[in-house]
């Protein structure tokens, strides 16, 4: 009985491994016949932003722009032009906004490096701030008159006897 269960589970596991590997085959397949000037295309237009779209890529918008857009694209790169003047064509006419990821230029160079900047000033003035905290904490008035310099002594000798 125990092995017909055994087999019954093995048989189970082969059915939906199989269905597994059928599945997801196609998925992982690629064009094996694919123009290689549209590799290029493809890889323009998921660098640029769609001018109607919040955050979605040139190539994975479905709106009417974007596939002009896109269109555009490959008419250049079938023209013959080369990747950076694609580019720079989508800048002049769109502006900084058209790139995904902002350029690492001018004012967008705060975008990159101004966590890091905020990160250090603030880590700065956090050890500034404990050096002052603990030099006013460790600050201790020695006795002023005579009265003040019997009695510290008095204290010191009770916390001798303490200690031992």
């Amino acid at each position: 009985m125990a092995q017909i269960n055994n087999m019954k589970r093995f048989l189970q596991a082969v059915t939906i491994f199989a269905i597994l590997l059928i599945t997801t085959s196609p998925l992982s397949a690629k064009n094996l016949n694919e123009d290689p000037s549209e590799a290029l295309v493809r890889t323009i237009a998921k660098d640029l932003r769609c001018a109607v779209c919040q955050n979605q890529s040139v190539y994975e918008s479905n709106s009417d722009l974007a596939k002009d857009m896109l269109e555009v694209i490959r008419d250049k790169v079938k023209a013959g032009d080369s990747e950076a003047s694609i580019r720079d064509y989508f800048f002049q006419r769109y502006g900084d906004y058209i790139y995904l990821e902002p350029t690492k230029s001018g004012m967008n160079m705060l975008l990159w490096f101004g966590p890091i900047l905020g990160l250090i000033i603030g880590g700065l003035a956090l050890i500034s701030a404990f050096k002052k905290w603990k030099k006013n904490s460790v600050k201790v008035e020695k006795p002023k008159n005579e009265d003040d310099k019997k009695m510290q002594a008095r204290i010191d000798e009770e916390l001798k006897d303490i200690e031992v």
